[in-house]
């Protein structure tokens, strides 16, 4: 899976940006979320989707960020300096007239599948592997496109965290958090948050 490399737009002001957290669903976005808001950033959230078996700290999601494909994006001059979780397909919606920081996750692709097939598997939806060879393939191809898209969009800056070197090594991603966001974040808060003992699908 190619990612790309990390980029920062220097002649935007990075403190007035909104702060987006994004990937690819089960790679880590809702733990990054209760991490930034750990550290002292204010996070645009909802509440509508409880938390459950499967993320038992939470979504941390905003209903209204569904509707950016309609134009839905008013809401938009309110998250101003705040977090919000916004999936990697959705990112293309955004509009121009603001600026993005994107802390875009990434885990195991194999790991990313097993998570979501347990949580089907909960809701009494079976998996069978053709499909979950097209999902991979959907995926791969998502990811490609939308990096193209921040590239090809100056109002766009990100940078990949990798939610299994969080997990091993939470100091080392919080460092590189906290540079590419040019913010003062409470690092230790930041840490607790990290919980080994929620991982649980694990690649071989």
């Amino acid at each position: 899976m190619i990612l790309g490399n990390n980029r920062t737009v220097s002649d935007k002001n990075r403190r007035s940006a909104i702060i987006i957290v994004s990937g690819l669903p089960r790679s880590g976005t809702s733990m990054m979320m209760e991490m930034l808001k750990a550290g002292g950033i204010q996070s645009l959230t909802d509440d509508l989707r409880e938390a459950d078996i499967d993320n038992p700290r939470g979504y941390f999601e905003y209903e209204r960020v569904k509707k950016l494909p309609e134009g839905n994006y008013a809401w938009l001059s309110g998250a101003i300096g705040k977090a919000v979780k916004i999936i990697a397909p959705l990112l293309p919606y955004l509009p121009d007239n603001y600026t993005y920081n994107v802390i875009f996750m990434k885990r195991n692709m194999e790991e990313i599948l097993s998570s979501q097939r347990v949580m089907l598997q909960r809701k009494g939806q079976d998996t069978q592997d053709e499909v979950e060879k097209e999902i991979l393939n959907l995926y791969n191809e998502n990811l490609k496109s939308v990096i193209k898209f921040m590239n090809d969009n100056t109002h766009f800056s990100y940078t990949f965290c990798d939610y299994n070197v969080i997990l091993g090594s939470p100091l080392q991603s919080i460092g590189q958090i906290v540079n590419f966001l040019d913010l003062q974040l409470d690092i230790k808060k930041m840490v607790k948050v990290v919980e080994p003992t929620l991982y649980r699908q694990r690649a071989n």
